[in-house]
């Protein structure tokens, strides 16, 4: 067992969900991430749809525009700072003696 990947399958970490037949289901902590880069990407696209629809002069609303692009944006800085702090974390856990 070595790495994360070796954690994976000792540590089943993220959140749960059921399935069909009621049984609680283990989301792995990287799909979990995979899944919220994922929603991050998709505010990203959006943003940039909207913004290119209102220049083009589409019948799209200014407000939509600010915030789909402010949602975006927050989206992006939290993800950074989450990252931000997984390395602060990791950096640490590298300094401890063993």
């Amino acid at each position: 067992m070595n790495g994360i990947n070796g954690l994976n399958s000792v540590l089943p970490v993220g959140t749960g969900t059921k399935n069909a037949e009621g049984q609680k289901q283990v989301e792995s902590f990287g799909e979990f991430l995979k899944e919220a880069l994922n929603k991050v990407n998709s505010a990203q696209v959006e943003a940039q749809q909207l913004t290119q629809e209102f220049t083009l002069g589409n019948d799209v609303e200014l407000h939509q525009v600010i915030i789909a692009t402010e949602k975006a944006s927050l989206a992006l800085q939290l993800t950074m700072q989450i990252r931000n702090k997984a390395i602060d974390a990791y950096q640490e856990i590298m300094r401890m003696q063993v």
